[in-house]
């Protein structure tokens, strides 16, 4: 068993989020290590909500990790592999912190059972969690990282975090949570209430339709802006994977609430290397 900071983080990605796991393999090597680690902290996060058993358990678990942020729990930090990593990481890299107290910041609405209120409150969530990670991926690979970066972090962003959340449609709805924003609901004649409880219609089918559409300009937005700034690229190379995904979902035999989308692991790695390849 693996006891560095560093190793712990990668058993820990290559265990949960196999996808970002086997893009960070791209990465330069001596680079790798501190993808993973802002990877694994984004994972200790995001399963804050699976850990509690109310929401106040879930505040106080996030005020663990600003404070661990703000360096104010230094022992308690050392002993725990993620925290460490991170840490290391940001000062190795002299990274702001800022970021990820945003990632903890928008992780609160995880903790409520409320839908996604609108479109515009989505895409921030998108941004503040995977768009900062995409941030802070960049400036470790090109730490003259800027505006061209960003812009690609944020539509990059947004296009993996949505795409990921539709995805786990099936498994948010066996937990009482909506993502999906209540306007795009409504303006496609859905019962947001329906939704909530796992109800399909052909409202809903029309909704998650629109969404694909507007994540696919999301897409090229992102690849103009990526093209900008080369040196950084390779960070973003978890975004090639959408395409397959939203593709999945646009079959006739999807079934929002039912169908469990998958692609088989050579068909993402060969994805990943095209779109490594591209960019060398």
């Amino acid at each position: 068993m693996a006891t560095d900071p560093y190793a712990i983080c990668e058993e820990m990605l290559q265990r949960e989020d196999k996808d970002r796991w086997l893009a960070t393999l791209f990465l330069p090597a001596e680079k790798r290590p501190f993808a993973q680690a802002l990877y694994a902290f984004s994972l200790e996060i995001g399963r804050v909500r699976r850990a509690v058993s109310e929401p106040a358990l879930g505040e106080i678990r996030f005020q663990w990790w600003r404070e661990v942020l703000a360096g104010e729990r230094a022992g308690e930090a050392a002993a725990h592999p993620v925290a460490a990593a991170v840490l290391d990481t940001l000062d190795t890299n002299d990274l702001p912190v800022a970021p990820l107290l945003a990632l903890i910041d928008a992780r609160l609405f995880d903790l409520s059972d409320d839908p996604m209120p609108t479109l515009a409150d989505l895409e921030a969530y998108a941004m503040a969690t995977a768009g900062q990670l995409f941030q802070l991926g960049a400036l470790i690979l090109d730490p003259k990282a800027g505006d061209e970066a960003f812009e690609a972090a944020d539509h990059g962003g947004i296009a993996y975090a949505i795409t990921g959340l539709m995805r786990a449609l099936p498994w948010h709805a066996g937990t009482g949570q909506l993502y999906l924003p209540a306007d795009l609901l409504r303006n496609n004649g859905a019962v947001v209430e329906a939704v909530h409880a796992g109800i399909d219609s052909p409202a809903l089918r029309n909704a998650l339709a629109e969404l694909r559409s507007l994540i696919r300009a999301r897409l090229a937005a992102f690849t103009d802006a990526a093209a900008k700034n080369p040196e950084a690229a390779a960070v973003f190379l978890p975004v090639s994977l959408c395409a397959l995904y939203l593709s999945e979902m646009d079959r006739r035999s999807y079934e929002p609430f039912e169908t469990v989308i998958r692609v088989p692991q050579w068909r993402r790695q060969w994805r990943l290397w095209r779109a490594a390849k591209a960019i060398r």
